[in-house]
């Protein structure tokens, strides 16, 4: 039975320290960026106000920020951050360094274009950067899936067969600054669910001992790691993100008995009938359900599959939402300059590759700095998938959504 919950007015930041505040962890270190700086703006007024126990650190730069998670984290405390953009971009170095020292970081991403040139607004230039850092990424539609996630988060990252950092990704000002009815759950039963962060037992070099810091049984963590070892610890990286796709749905369906929220890796939408759908991550998803009700409603059989997990990429989910769709559409909201395509579109293909009978896919950038993808190009990109499946070939498979000539 889900707890009673509180309707509350929130953007997407704002949701984001919301659901922080409620986890209380130990250490939140932050450097300001446009458009994350209202997270930790805000976490600042629950420390001083005294409604948290964490340890506000305000560092000089987001490398620092990342860094303190690092040595906090290791040190067996609970540790937050959030940036965007080119704060990431900054971060970079360290993403790796969390993950390979399985760190249960959890970090907000407020999505950014990466410059240059300059600017301020939403696409998934940073996250898709660091896509590859071992990080798990979910990827948010509205703020009340940022809140949730925000309080889930914490416990794939702990899980004792996981224990990765997390990135919880939302739409620059599209969420983060918008203001949106958010359902919160009461802070006990947050903490109840978070629960207190558990740790493995290792042999250390005098005896078994917690995976954390401890100057009365010492761990080296982050040594030099040259090519006896390096591959394999590699390899388990390779297996914690294996039992993530685990553990992430056992998590979400307990989260769903106290909240009344259901959540998957992936989310398929009006699919059982689809001739064209459109596969894609965050906020412009709910744009493409508008648009697929409206196409419905004209005979149209449309559908859309909402990714929420990209790392680990769910791939054979993703092969059991489209093996039977005839004509599929990969909204990439980046780019990845000097590829065949976007990064959701190249990891899709791949996933599709050993179907005997594969959908036609076709890809489509939209989005760019933050250029607003609206119903009515959703509406041509059904319109130009429509005739993918009724030639029967795809053409030239780069479209770029709402660019100028």
């Amino acid at each position: 039975m889900s707890a009673k919950q509180i309707l509350m007015g929130l953007n997407g930041d704002e949701s984001v320290a919301y659901a922080t505040k409620q986890v209380n962890p130990d250490i939140v270190a932050a450097y300001p960026i446009t458009p994350q700086t209202i997270i930790v703006e805000k976490y600042s007024e629950y420390v001083a106000d005294g409604e948290v126990d964490s340890e506000f650190v305000a560092v000089e730069s987001e490398h620092s920020a990342l860094s303190s998670c690092v040595g906090a984290s290791a040190a067996g405390a609970r540790a937050f951050t959030a940036t965007a953009a080119n704060g990431l971009a900054l971060m970079w170095e360290i993403t790796f360094i969390a993950s390979g020292l399985r760190l249960p970081i959890v970090m907000a991403i407020v999505n950014r274009s990466v410059g240059g040139p300059i600017n301020i607004h939403n696409d998934h230039s940073d996250s898709m950067g660091a896509r590859d850092s071992g990080w798990i990424q979910i990827h948010c539609e509205n703020s009340q899936e940022v809140y949730d996630a925000s309080i889930t988060a914490w416990r794939m990252a702990e899980h004792p067969d996981v224990l990765l950092p997390v990135m919880v990704c939302l739409d620059g000002f599209t969420l983060s600054h918008t203001m949106e009815n958010v359902l919160t759950l009461p802070d006990k039963v947050v903490s109840d669910f978070v629960g207190e962060r558990e740790f493995i037992t290792v042999e250390g070099h005098m005896g078994e001992t917690e995976l954390r810091l401890n100057p009365e049984v010492p761990l080296t963590f982050g040594p030099v790691d040259l090519q006896d070892y390096y591959f394999e610890h590699k390899l388990h990286q390779i297996e914690a993100m294996k039992q993530a796709f685990k553990v992430i749905p056992e998590i979400d369906a307990e989260y769903a008995k106290v909240s009344g929220r259901s959540y998957d890796l992936l989310h398929p939408y009006r699919m059982e009938d689809a001739e064209v759908a459109l596969l894609g991550l965050g906020s412009t998803m709910g744009t493409v359900r508008h648009t697929v009700d409206q196409l419905r409603d004209e005979g149209v059989k449309a559908g859309l599959v909402k990714m929420r997990v990209f790392r680990p990429f769910p791939s054979s989910e993703l092969v059991d939402a489209l093996k039977d769709i005839p004509a599929v559409g990969v909204l990439d909201k980046s780019l990845s300059l000097g590829a065949p395509g976007g990064p959701l579109y190249e990891e899709t293909k791949a996933a599709l590759y050993h179907l005997p009978k594969k959908p036609l896919i076709a890809n489509y950038i939209h989005g760019l700095g933050g250029r607003d993808t609206g119903p009515q190009l959703i509406r041509g990109v059904f319109e130009s998938l429509l005739e993918i499946k009724d030639k029967g070939e795809v053409g030239d498979p780069m479209n770029y959504v709402g660019a100028r000539p």
